[in-house]
């Protein structure tokens, strides 16, 4: 399959970027690694499955009612969940406008979280780590015996 004259996201594995700072800090290491929280728990997959929700302060608040309540941090993110406001999340991942894309398909099949956003549960702060340009997608496409047709992934062109 020739994949020349198509859009490509860049790679993203050759410079990575900076962890974003957040609107509250928040470690993938303590709750995915140390305290061994799927990522289900805080990244929900509405209907219908295409993104994965980011957590919420009330979803926060579930365990931090009582958990490090003397922490500046969690008195902020109380202070979302009591006024309801949105925690604005930076992202770390964004997948292109023209990519049908979905995170339930994906998990049905087999994949895991981690084949495209790298071992979240060793980072203190997440980057951009796993590769979801068009080459990287292609290539685990390819290992994993899925379409490469480029409809399978993005609509008809013109």
């Amino acid at each position: 399959m020739a994949l020349v004259g198509l859009p490509f996201v860049a790679a993203q594995t050759a410079q990575q970027p900076a962890a974003p700072e957040q609107p509250i800090p928040f470690s993938h290491r303590q709750h995915a690694g140390t305290l061994q929280l799927k990522c289900a728990t805080c990244h929900k997959n509405p209907d219908p499955g295409e993104r994965m929700g980011l957590a919420t302060a009330a979803m926060c608040m579930q365990c931090h009612s009582d958990v490090k309540t003397d922490s500046p941090a969690i008195q902020k993110l109380a202070s979302f969940a009591n006024e309801k406001r949105e925690i604005k999340w930076a992202r770390v991942y964004e997948i292109p406008s023209f990519v049908m894309f979905s995170h339930r398909s994906h998990l049905a099949t087999g994949s895991a979280c981690a084949d495209c956003h790298g071992q979240v549960k060793e980072r203190e702060r997440l980057h951009r780590e796993g590769d979801i340009s068009m080459k990287g997608c292609v290539n685990c496409h390819q290992a994993k015996g899925a379409s490469v047709d480029c409809t399978y992934c993005h609509d008809k062109m013109n």
